[in-house]
């Protein structure tokens, strides 16, 4: 072998086997149990990735060596070249360790390669970094890293200064080799290749991390009526009409989903204080089967308040919950509204309080410019307030990360505009979204008796500054005509065996007002988008509607649903079934929650497919179109054309 060749093949030999130990390492990371067949499987298509990425790592190595002058006549030269290339080498092992490295830690928070998640958190870089250096001794793993790759390129590098070298033709035949298979196998491999019908763990471990990652990057907004099944324009209106529908509603045009909504209680003016809290999964509260002992505040409000026992996230990250709190719409696939542009000026939570009297507020612990956060709650008739203004209001810090102070510093801040709303003899809204409840897991101490740096240990104090919050409320003049509404803005891990796992995607949700709200206990399937709409009905308002929710306590039986999704699979759940529409492939309908007889989905599937369809397709149509704007175009539903949903 030619000097070239040695190196190429070095540098090969080095990706695969380390991608074929992150493969390894993550099956048995994730604790399942994989037959024999499902290791074959996931460890030969995983190879077809490795190696379709490896041509692009060699890339850079050919042209390097094709370039190079030969020194033939310099021996000095030729050594000093080979020492340089070896230090190279070196760097590009680390560069491999330090994905894997970073493949592990994500798999650890998100049972899943690089994704669309990955993708979304490099834009805020300064967030990520800090959080991975409060979360792990980065120092040390880079140091470990460095010598490492030194030492395996110490001992197995081709030091041989005289090796011989091809010819400048072979050297540029070898470059274009290598290229011509980079664009073979971009024809040849894409993501399908590694769908399993085993379950969704093996189909993760068939996929390498950075062509996982690449493609991400390249999905990260997906146009509904190009990806996925659609109804025609006539069907998709008299189907999304019929869906959204109450007895209380009329709609205002002959077309689209525009409707007044009559109240059917007294007219209530009380302040409301909505509280979405971080990754504050159903599995964690006591009230439903934790045994831990990590929610002693929340067991509590459970049996003094109103517990909604069947709520759904609608997907897996923050913008996802706040979307669906803040303007009532299923996920549209890609990137939640929050980071969309053309958000402003919609039809909000927030923005139909405002109209009938309320002062609305969002108010976040960490830096709101994150995920864009502070520019879509400005732009939709908000107040806003984050960690910035704690020095203005004079409040101490007892604690931070790089995602966010205390919870209880959060909830100070709260409390000083809120008292200053109400000494003005204002009604208020706040949205109060926490931060403590993630990595790296740190909280002030002598707060709870569990350690830092672990899940349990936030959990508890998150539970622990909601009742200290509620405490002191309490001894404020503006508590006894206040509801409080404790929820989350997702669970914290959404993965499983299958594609969209509906226990994962399982939260609570509480209501909390000694004066006005009678404890019990609401157990009926439903969406975080019909949090709004119930709570506008719970406080007797009339208002038009362009929310897609439902008012729960004016639902009739049977019409309950939910909504679960990645950033690419959409589901819809219906008691016992679940439809799942992916990319550029048939809807399916696959097990849903466990259910008595009478709470069974009342419809054949192939009717269910075509609600989910309408539900998805009308979400994405009424955004893009404009349709959600306040006082936006009322025109008829257009998009559309005879698709696979008919």
């Amino acid at each position: 072998m030619t000097r070239g060749d040695k190196r190429l093949a070095w540098i090969a030999a080095c990706f695969l086997l380390l991608n074929a130990t992150i493969r390894t390492g993550l099956a048995f990371f994730s604790g399942e149990d994989f037959t024999g067949f499902e290791w074959a499987w996931f460890m030969g298509i995983g190879t077809i990735f490795d190696i379709t990425v490896m041509f692009w790592v060699l890339l850079p190595w050919a042209l390097y060596e094709a370039v190079m002058p030969e020194f033939a006549e310099h021996r000095l030269a030729r050594k000093w070249e080979n020492r340089w290339a070896a230090v190279w080498a070196s760097f590009y092992l680390a560069l491999f360790m330090v994905i894997a490295a970073a493949e592990f830690t994500f798999w650890a928070e998100f049972r899943s390669r690089f994704d669309f998640i990955a993708v979304d958190y490099l834009v805020y870089t300064h967030e990520v970094i800090g959080n991975i250096r409060e979360s792990y001794p980065i120092t040390l793993w880079v140091t470990a890293i460095l010598g490492l790759s030194v030492f395996i390129t110490w001992i197995s590098w081709s030091w041989g200064g005289n090796d011989k070298r091809s010819g400048w033709k072979m050297r540029w035949v070898r470059t274009a080799v290598v290229a011509a298979f980079i664009v073979l196998s971009g024809v040849a491999v894409n993501q399908k290749l590694a769908i399993s019908k085993s379950n969704l763990f093996v189909q993760q471990l068939s996929m390498n991390g950075m062509f996982a990652f690449v493609h991400a990057f390249r999905n990260n907004e997906l146009d509904y009526d190009k990806y996925y099944p659609i109804l025609a324009a006539a069907k998709l209106n008299a189907g999304i009409r019929a869906l959204v529908g109450q007895s209380n509603t009329k709609f205002a045009t002959a077309e689209g989903i525009e409707r007044k909504v009559s109240a059917h209680t007294p007219s209530r003016k009380v302040n409301v204080v909505l509280i979405s809290v971080e990754s504050l999964s159903a599995e964690y509260v006591g009230r439903f089967g934790n045994r831990l002992g990590i929610t002693p505040e929340l067991d509590k409000l459970a049996d003094k308040g109103l517990l909604f026992t069947n709520l759904y996230a609608t997907g897996t990250r923050t913008v996802r919950g706040l979307e669906a709190l803040s303007v009532g719409t299923p996920p549209t696939p890609g990137q939640s509204i929050v980071r969309r542009p053309k958000n402003d000026g919609l039809v909000t939570l927030g923005g139909e309080l405002k109209k009938n009297g309320w002062k609305p507020y969002w108010i976040y612990g960490g830096y709101g410019y994150f995920d864009n956060m502070n520019a879509y709650f400005e732009s939709n008739q908000y107040s806003v307030v984050d960690r910035s203004n704690l020095d203005a209001e004079q409040l101490p810090t007892h604690h931070e990360t790089i995602w966010g102070v205390a919870d209880e510093d959060l909830y100070s801040l709260a409390i000083a505009n809120l008292d200053r709303e109400y000494a003005q003899g204002n009604n208020f809204f706040a949205h109060i979204m926490t931060t403590s409840n993630h990595r790296p897991y740190t909280f002030p101490e002598n707060r709870v008796d569990l350690p830092q740096k672990r899940r349990e240990g936030a959990v508890k104090y998150t539970d622990w500054a909601i009742g200290d919050f509620l405490r002191r409320s309490a001894d404020k003049p503006w508590f006894d005509n206040t509801l409080f509404i404790i929820t989350s803005d997702h669970t914290a891990k959404a993965a499983g065996k299958t594609d969209l796992p509906p226990s994962r995607y399982h939260i609570p949700m509480i209501w909390y007002a000694p004066q006005l709200v009678e404890p019990g206990i609401m157990g009926r399937l439903m969406s975080q988008i019909d949090v709004g709409p119930t709570l506008l009905g719970w406080l007797g308002l009339e208002y038009d509607s362009k929310f897609f929710g439902y008012d729960l306590f004016k639902l009739e039986k049977g019409r309950e649903r939910a909504f679960i999704s990645t950033y690419q699979k959409l589901g819809y759940l219906k008691g016992d079934r679940l439809v799942v529409l992916n990319v550029n492939q048939a809807p399916v309908v696959v097990d849903g929650l466990p259910t008595n007889q009478d709470d069974r989905a009342p419809t054949d599937d192939k009717q269910l497919i075509k609600e989910a369809i309408a539900w998805y397709q009308a979400a994405s149509f009424y955004f893009g179109s404009g349709k959600m704007i306040d006082g936006g175009p009322k025109q008829a539903l257009v998009s559309g054309g005879k698709g696979p949903g008919e």
